[in-house]
């Protein structure tokens, strides 16, 4: 009987750009993948000692046909297509180095990009693309292991798991308890800080084969190109390659999950839940008591792992239910409000006059995803307004896909026209006498029509 995690493992060997359903990688590699889940899952207190038999040329093709073959590239400046002229070939020489220990993980190529305050940027390795394969195999392995071990509070980066999904777990809990205490927690800079020996420690502890252990260290203390500079750290792992997530997610598992489970839920006097998405997490308590103890023993907890909790961003908000009269605002009457994954969540009077928890799209998640529209826009306003229109088409929709919940419809459509402006902005300067009225662009949106929200789901 497949369990959550092989039909999530199903779903997920569907490759980029394409479908694998029916192919001879995906009807070998989904037994093998359940039967070490199945292993795993028998000898949970055991580490595994036999695993690199499975990398062969089929589990390869298996993990070239889950990469992203349109992403970029790393600092050999080789494309799928480039690596796919000689490709059996590429494969052999891959599992032989693999094996042989003859591999050489070759550095990232670090680019940045803006975090959501705007203040930060957020470094991003790419890896090669030889490396993405070689990382997708092993990542494959370790996640068949790791979800038989991996709790129920873990929601990132998992097959058949998703962020709406750890939205929705923290509103449940919430609602049902009529509020309580939220502590929110941000590490920072985690990817840099990871120690590179206590994740290793951590490894060990299940998985001793030799090959998968040595490819792991491989990448953990692959070097950082630049600007044409290369440079090696004692701490962290690149942000950005395949693997990374399921690295992170072992590390936290370790930290935080099973600490919460084990040490703080007994100790608690009223109900309290953990809910994890990667790195983002938030802590639910019904007493200020309980949140009070673990908020002073937290930092500590993180610092024994070589974690350090940001000061500004982690902190403990009073979220319980209001007593406010209806229609009557007193000062100090009204809780707090806090944000996870993107959304704000506060309450709010339902139609009916009851107080339910809403969620909307974070004021700086926002606008900074129309700053990056507005740059985008900018960048290609010498296109053709119909090349244009189908691309913004694809953002909108993704943009509305995520965030197109019960109570965020009022954002959605501000975010919309946000788009309409910028759009309206740059189109009115692709001359120096280019300007565009608002009557204009009425007609440009009638010819070439924005998305609009859709149907909100209840999350």
């Amino acid at each position: 009987m497949d369990t959550p995690w092989s039909e999530g493992c199903c779903r997920r060997l569907e490759p980029s750009g394409g479908t694998m359903t029916g192919t001879l990688s995906s009807k070998v590699i989904y037994p093998r993948l359940r039967r070490i889940a199945e292993l795993a899952r028998r000898v949970r207190s055991e580490p595994l000692t036999s695993l690199a038999h499975n990398i062969d040329s089929v589990w390869l093709t298996t993990a070239l046909e889950l990469t992203n073959k349109r992403a970029a590239t790393g600092i050999d400046g080789v494309s799928f297509a480039t690596y796919a002229r000689d490709l059996e070939a590429n494969l052999q020489a891959l599992e032989r180095r693999m094996k042989d220990g003859s591999y050489r993980a070759p550095p990232v190529r670090r680019v940045h990009i803006p975090k959501a305050d705007g203040k930060e940027t957020r470094p991003i390795g790419i890896p090669t693309f030889e490396d993405k394969v070689a990382q997708r195999a092993i990542a494959m392995l370790l996640e068949a292991i790791y979800e038989q071990d991996f709790l129920d509070c873990s929601y990132g980066f998992r097959p058949g798991r998703s962020a709406h999904q750890a939205l929705s777990q923290v509103r449940s809990a919430l609602m049902k308890w009529g509020g309580g205490w939220v502590l929110e927690i941000d590490i920072r800079k985690f990817f840099d800080t990871l120690d590179k020996q206590r994740l290793m420690e951590v490894l060990s502890r299940r998985v001793r084969d030799g090959v998968v252990p040595r490819m792991v260290a491989k990448w953990l203390h692959a070097g950082v190109m630049e600007n044409q500079e290369l440079t090696f750290s004692k701490t962290g792992t690149p942000q950005g390659g395949v693997i990374s997530p399921l690295l992170a997610n072992i590390y936290l598992h370790e930290v935080l999950d099973v600490w919460f489970e084990q040490e703080v839920r007994p100790r608690m006097k009223g109900r309290c839940s953990l809910v994890r998405y990667a790195d983002d997490a938030v802590l639910l308590f019904e007493f200020e008591e309980d949140a009070r103890r673990v908020f002073e023993v937290l930092p500590m907890r993180f610092e024994k792992y070589g974690l350090t909790l940001h000061p500004e961003k982690t902190g403990l908000i009073a979220f319980r239910r209001p007593t406010v009269p209806k229609g009557k605002v007193g000062p100090g009457k009204r809780p707090g409000t806090f944000d996870l994954l993107g959304f704000t969540h506060y309450w709010a009077r339902s139609r009916q006059g009851y107080w339910v928890i809403l969620r909307k799209t974070a004021a700086s998640r926002l606008s900074r995803k129309l700053k990056v529209i507005s740059q985008w826009l900018k960048a290609r306003r010498h296109w053709h307004v119909s090349d244009q229109s189908k691309s913004l088409w694809r953002m909108l929709k993704g943009y509305f896909n995520y965030f197109g919940i019960v109570g965020n419809g009022r954002q959605l459509w501000k975010f919309r026209r946000g788009v309409e402006e910028a759009w309206k902005k740059w189109l009115g300067r692709r001359s120096q006498r280019g300007y565009l009225s608002w009557a204009k662009m009425h007609r440009v949106l009638g010819r070439y029509p924005l998305p609009k929200p859709g149907r909100l789901v209840l999350v």
